[in-house]
């Protein structure tokens, strides 16, 4: 579940406690492209109010127009059909010959959505089943790496909460950018700094903050193959032992702020002391982040998720440059630059 769909839910819950009539659509199968990903969900008020989207707008347009004529009033879960011919396709936004399918849901006690809000304020992973036949919803927990939807004649199983998760070493100011935008993005974050000078200050709704060592944290929190890990702190006593661990786990992502200096002074402790591999320093991003020229912490914090997400997305060689390759070849130019994502 991305961002958008989450607070499509919160908007629902918000016009439910209004004793608003609202119908929930979810995205459960697409042939061909489609707009936007199976899962992905849209709620039409009674008074055709709409939050979401499953197109570009026209499929969103018809919901409207059926509950306006009366046909979207359902007392059980119902599946519908859009774009099964060239025609329908482009009328409802539709690549030519694609097909989406919306499972439309008319919310009540029985959905269960403020026990779901609340389990994913808390940054829990929830699997949500849906009974056809009575539109009654029973929560659990999602077991890691679920992330599927599936769909049967008798109950419709979803999947809601972060898929991802980034651990933060260092609770400063770029912290609080760099949480946010996560957190946007879909990601569960976890905010790790035993420095009360930082810790006591840090406060971001549905972020996770604990004050343990870093390197305790890393391998108290079973870093997956789903884990991003960023290093923020400039100290080494906090970075590399929590970065020792993180280059010896299954974490996707591995970085670290700091100039190019002080990267490279980074790997070599890293080799000498603590004797991580030439393999393993690799996976190191550092300095972290894809050059953009960030001059504030909101865009350094900007550059270091966006390498986060196209390394997320298998693309490993990302454009724009990597910092340090980046500020060397403006340094060649002659022209002046930001130290950005590389500070300190």
């Amino acid at each position: 579940m991305d961002n958008l769909d989450l607070s499509v839910l919160r908007t629902a819950a918000g016009w439910r406690a209004e004793q608003r009539g609202v119908v929930l659509g979810t995205i459960t199968r697409t042939w061909g492209s489609a707009p936007r990903p199976v899962g992905s969900l849209v709620a039409v008020r009674d008074d055709g109010l709409i939050a979401g989207s499953v197109s570009g707008g026209c499929i969103e347009d018809d919901l409207v127009a059926q509950l306006r004529a009366g046909s979207l009033t359902l007392d059980r879960p119902a599946p519908l059909r859009y774009g099964v011919g060239a025609e329908e396709a482009r009328r409802f936004g539709l690549p030519c010959g694609g097909t989406l399918e919306l499972m439309l849901e008319p919310l009540g006690p029985q959905s269960a959505l403020d026990d779901l809000l609340a389990r994913l304020t808390r940054g829990e992973r929830v699997r949500r089943t849906l009974d056809l036949a009575t539109g009654a919803v029973a929560l659990a927990p999602a077991e890691r790496g679920a992330d599927t939807l599936s769909v049967t004649d008798r109950q419709l199983i979803s999947h809601h909460g972060p898929q991802w998760r980034l651990l933060v070493i260092g609770a400063g100011q770029m912290t609080d950018y760099l949480a946010q935008m996560a957190q946007a993005l879909g990601y569960g974050v976890t905010v790790c700094d035993p420095r009360e000078e930082y810790a006591d200050g840090f406060a971001i709704e549905g972020v996770t903050l604990t004050r343990e060592m870093p390197d305790d944290v890393v391998t108290a929190f079973q870093v997956d193959d789903a884990t991003a890990i960023v290093a923020l702190t400039h100290d080494p006593k906090l970075d590399d032992l929590a970065l020792m661990d993180a280059l010896r786990s299954d974490a996707f992502y591995v970085g670290a702020i700091g100039s190019r200096r002080n990267s490279a002074a980074r790997r070599q402790r890293l080799h000498e002391h603590f004797g991580l591999s030439e393999v393993e320093l690799d996976r190191l991003q550092g300095p972290a982040g894809l050059y953009i020229g960030s001059k504030t912490p909101a865009e350094i914090a900007l550059s270091i998720l966006a390498e986060v997400v196209a390394v997320k997305n298998g693309i490993h060689r990302p454009e724009p440059e990597p910092v340090a390759q980046g500020k060397a070849l403006r340094e060649r130019s002659g022209e002046g630059f930001s130290e950005g994502a590389s500070c300190g």
